[in-house]
């Protein structure tokens, strides 16, 4: 037992072709007598499962084929053991069990497929493609994994390399034009390509891919193409193709006329460029009635504005391109010119004017011209003709801006109080030259012409006073420099105005200098805002005794009184003028007899009298206009149509007039004492004719 122990212990045992059950591997103890009282044990790698022991003999042997690729060792450990005890009789032994490789795997390629390219017409023994197989089985041990490569289809085109498997090509000038896909079979042998061996196969897909190595060719040696003589510029009148049997960017054209009698006149137009044939272009060119022609694409024509209605400015000149020369007809498009300011000569293209120019209005005028063929009214055509209207010097300088000037009352003789400049719409050759002076001497101002467009004006004395004057008229002179020169006379107002010892403006208004000097501008306003509160209650406080003193305008609907008409709308604009009108009370004489009335039935209805025409009377319009002044500013009047009593009868009355200049006796006596009992409203008639008896007794 001692001796297989060491045994199993030193020496691997090798079974070689250990596929089957039959294969067994022998273990035995030296206390074995054969009398049957020893047992073998046996646990490890698949003990129990892949290996068996016979405990009685101490046989090994595998239960199933055992494979190299999936596990190429196995540790046991066997121990011979007393049956009836299950005592050791020996140590356990431990064993390795290798399995020899077969070859029993073939070869296999990384690829099923591969795709390839390789450029046409290449050399022989250019690279294309390297493809890889690899064998299961043991590399080390035989030649069941030493491969071989070879090629089943592709010959004679491809060749592969035995032992790397790198694909060359085989053949020289192989052409893409001819053919351009190859489809090559590989071989992969294990045994080193040895009968009995075993072998895997890869598809290789190899393209040839183009060179530039076909020039483009025409499909015919001469074209025949034709043309309208009207065809517009760029337009296309045919097309011509060459064919390029190569591919992608090899068989990119590029078309150029290389010769002929129209080199100027025609272009090709082409993508790139790679080679170059040559076939010969004949084109026809068809006659057609064409338009008029114009000398150019666009006139440009000056005038100045001073020019008069009826001048020749310029000319437009068209004629027929056609073998026919057909004689035109000239035009203005008058929706370019809707205000009719220019003619043109149908015959000859002359451009005139109608109406005077203004540059300083507009500068430029753009018409168009239609050219009309005489023979063919259809055939027509336009040009622009864009007219510029050149200056004359016929607008005078002014103010470049309104002025606020003032000068300070403590001011010293020579003393700036402003800087003025002056614009002219004008538009001179070399710029504006403006040259101001005073329209009349002047002892409190003077003028100075800085002579740089600007002038200055300065005080001739001191000593200004609101008091006595607080506003100076300055007449200032502007004159150009441009032929006919041009002057205007602008005025400057110059106010007089307090200011401090720094020449700031503190107050413009005369009503200031009433104040105390040694009060304040917050005292000042104190004072104002007082007055101005008891003014206004004043007022109110006369509005609200004269309101309550005031008598009923109209006492009953059924006092009805010439020309008076009692209403209660607010005011019906001219509506109100038809039933009052009170012109007729300024001047009775120009009051409408005819006119009929709203409130009353007309009087010719009735026996029509004429009453006696009366005078105009100076006490009695005097008297009117100072009631109208009254009720003019009386501030509690309402703002909308009312109606005042004047207790003046007028023109018509049965009561004639109660002025004494149409008395029948002018120069006898008579008693107006009864005057001062009608009340108020008559105090002031009462003075006047009592006033006048009182006299007369004197």
């Amino acid at each position: 037992m001692q001796d297989i122990t060491e045994n199993a212990e030193n020496d691997k045992q090798d079974l070689d072709g250990l596929n089957d059950q039959e294969e067994q591997l022998l273990l035995h103890s030296d206390q074995d007598r054969g009398d049957g009282s020893v047992k073998y044990v046996l646990s490890g790698d698949g003990a129990g499962s892949l290996f068996l022991i016979d405990e009685n003999s101490g046989d090994i042997h595998a239960t199933k084929r055992l494979d190299r690729e999936e596990k190429a060792y196995y540790t046991l450990r066997a121990q011979a053991v007393n049956k009836r005890t299950g005592r050791p009789l020996e140590p356990e032994s431990e064993f390795v069990i290798k399995i020899h490789d077969i070859n029993d795997n073939e070869p296999k390629f990384t690829k099923r497929n591969y795709e390839a390219s390789v450029p046409e017409m290449s050399d022989v023994g250019t690279f294309v493609v390297q493809v890889t197989a690899t064998d299961a089985d043991d590399a080390s041990y035989g030649n069941s994994a030493k491969l071989v490569y070879s090629i089943l289809q592709g010959q004679p085109y491809f060749s592969v390399e035995p032992a790397t498997g790198i694909i060359r090509t085989a053949l020289p000038n192989m052409n893409r034009e001819n053919k351009e896909k190859y489809q090559v079979v590989i071989q992969a042998k294990d045994m080193a390509g040895q009968m009995g061996g075993l072998s895997g196969t890869a598809t290789v897909n190899i393209t040839l891919t183009d060179v530039n190595d076909n020039p483009p060719r025409f499909i015919q040696s001469t074209y025949q193409l034709s043309t309208s003589e009207s065809a517009d510029i760029g337009s296309s009148i045919g097309r011509i193709k060459a064919n390029d049997a190569d591919v992608g960017k090899n068989a990119d054209i590029q078309y150029s006329i290389i010769g002929g009698d129209g080199m100027d006149v025609f272009n090709i137009v082409t993508d790139r460029a790679t080679g170059e044939d040559t076939a010969t272009v004949r084109i026809t060119v068809q006659d057609v009635d064409e338009p008029p022609v114009f000398s150019r694409p666009s006139y440009v024509i000056e005038i100045h504005e001073d020019n008069n209605s009826g001048s020749i400015m310029g000319a437009v000149t068209a004629w027929d391109p056609d073998a026919a020369n057909n004689p035109v007809r000239y035009s203005v498009d008058r929706h370019t010119d809707m205000d009719r300011i220019f003619n043109i000569d149908s015959t000859n293209g002359s451009i005139s004017i109608l109406k005077h120019l203004d540059r300083e209005t507009l500068p430029w005028h753009n018409i168009s011209v239609i050219a009309t063929e005489i023979s063919n009214p259809k055939q027509t055509s336009r040009v622009p003709v864009f007219i510029k209207v050149l200056d004359v010097n016929d607008n005078a300088p002014e103010f470049a801006m309104f002025y606020e000037t003032f000068v300070c009352e403590n001011v010293k003789a020579g003393q700036l109080i402003q800087t003025i400049s002056a614009v002219d719409t004008d538009e001179p050759l070399v710029g504006h030259k403006f040259f101001f002076t005073l329209n009349t001497m002047n002892p409190n101002f003077t003028i100075n012409d800085n002579e740089d467009n600007t002038a200055s004006i300065l005080t001739k004395r001191g000593g200004f006073s609101r008091h006595e004057t607080n506003t100076y008229l300055l007449s200032v002179v502007i004159s150009d420099n441009d032929y006919p020169i041009q002057s205007s006379t602008s005025t400057l107002t110059v106010r007089v105005c307090a200011c401090d010892s720094r020449g700031n403006m503190q107050s413009c208004n005369a009503e200031a200098l009433i104040f105390p000097a040694g009060l304040s501008t917050g005292a000042l306003i104190a004072i104002l805002l007082c007055i101005i509160i008891l003014l206004i209650i004043v007022v109110l406080f006369a509005a609200l005794r004269r309101q309550k003193k005031k008598e009923p305008l109209i006492i009953s609907k059924e006092d009805v009184r010439d020309n008076i008409v009692s209403y209660n709308d607010e005011g019906g604009g001219e509506e109100d003028t038809q039933a009052f009108d009170i012109g007729t009370l300024r001047n009775p004489k120009v009051m409408d007899a005819n006119k009929l009335r709203r409130d009353i039935i007309p009087e010719m209805l009735f026996p029509f009298r004429r009453t006696s025409p009366i005078k105009d009377n100076a006490d009695v319009r005097d008297f009117i206009n100072h009631r109208l002044e009254e009720n003019d500013t009386d501030p509690t009047a309402p703002p909308y149509d009312s109606l005042a009593t004047y207790a003046y009868e007028g023109n018509g009355s049965l009561a004639e007039s109660l002025s004494s200049v149409e008395s029948a006796a002018t120069d006898g006596d008579q008693d107006y004492d009864y005057l001062s009992n009608w009340g108020p409203k008559f105090k002031k008639l009462a003075d006047m004719y009592i006033g006048k008896d009182s006299d007369k007794d004197y």
